[in-house]
């Protein structure tokens, strides 16, 4: 009994080099394209600074399929909307 045990106890313990192994081989894969989303995130954010309308930054969230665009066209919306609220208040009276 004692042996099935220990041969059970290895047989269901979980390898130990291979995960770091393979996170080794597939670092500079993961890193690329790391820094190719990076890069379509910042040409992304560069875009949505000129676009001024809710309606097209709405249309643009639809279509979006990362977090992290989505993210980024609400932060747009969110700015646009604040801005409008700004420019409607009314100006403080100064004495």
């Amino acid at each position: 009994e004692r042996e099935e045990e220990a041969l059970a106890s290895k047989r269901f313990r979980p390898e130990r080099g291979s995960h770091r192994q393979e996170d080794k081989e597939n670092w500079p894969r993961s890193r690329h394209l790391e820094e190719e989303q990076q890069a379509a995130l910042a040409a992304l954010s560069q875009q949505l600074e000129d676009i001024t309308s809710v309606e097209e930054l709405t249309k643009l969230l639809r279509a979006a399929g990362e977090y992290e665009e989505r993210k980024l066209i609400r932060a747009a919306i969110r700015k646009l909307r604040a801005e409008e609220i700004e420019g409607e208040a009314p100006f403080p009276c100064s004495r």
